[in-house]
């Protein structure tokens, strides 16, 4: 990856006025939000909206998230290098790439094969060689490689999937937001021996996580 491109500055403005004024101050996170080109995600007609402050169409009715959120629910994984993530939701593997930048192992799930293959693409031309990208109903997580460290959801569930705690690795943590089709609370759950803890962040919009353990079409 070029460590300079003509959208360097864009990344630099995107962090500084969107994020930083917003309470994410982890510097690992910041790095990689100004590092990861955003544009590479999204499709040439949408470049000159490529760092701005809401999310962007992708195909098959998805989109890739408003920068800010996806600097929110990264910085809530806590995440210092070494863990194994699952995250649930490609899209167009841009948040893919940023937890690629912070974690030792990604693996990501996606249910629509075309978004699943050009995410593939995408991260295997930017030269991420510790994300894999996994073709299935993300609602049941990914056991074959459980446990997780940390476990992301980029899709709106009505509650938290059923078996998805039991992915997760001890003291692990699952961000994912939760609530109806039109509006749900970010939630972030810590697996503590026997028991669970659960904080509410703050509201949000997601597309439904479709799916056996999530929403019917």
């Amino acid at each position: 990856m070029q460590e300079k491109d003509r959208f360097w500055q864009a990344r630099q403005d995107m962090v500084n006025d969107q994020i930083l004024g917003r309470e994410v101050r982890n510097k690992r996170v910041l790095a990689a939000m100004r590092k990861v080109p955003r544009h590479e995600f999204i499709s040439e007609e949408y470049y000159a909206e490529a760092y701005a402050d809401h999310p962007l169409p992708i195909g098959d009715g998805q989109t890739i998230s408003q920068p800010f959120i996806v600097a929110l629910m990264t910085n809530q994984l806590d995440l210092k290098g070494g863990e194994k993530v699952l995250e649930i939701g490609t899209g167009s593997g841009y948040q893919a790439a940023v937890l690629g930048e912070l974690a030792r192992e990604v693996h990501t799930v996606e249910r629509v094969k075309a978004l699943a293959n050009g995410a593939q693409q995408t991260l295997a031309r930017l030269g991420y060689k510790n994300i894999q990208v996994h073709v299935g109903d993300g609602s049941l997580g990914w056991p074959e490689e459980a446990p997780y460290d940390r476990i992301l959801i980029t899709a709106a569930a009505p509650e938290v999937p059923e078996g998805l705690m039991d992915q997760l690795a001890e003291d692990g943590r699952l961000v994912l937001p939760v609530g109806n089709r039109w509006r749900q609370m970010l939630e972030v759950w810590r697996k503590c021996g026997e028991t669970v803890e659960k904080e509410e962040v703050l509201p949000v919009v997601f597309v439904p996580l479709l799916g056996k353990k999530g929403w019917q079409e």
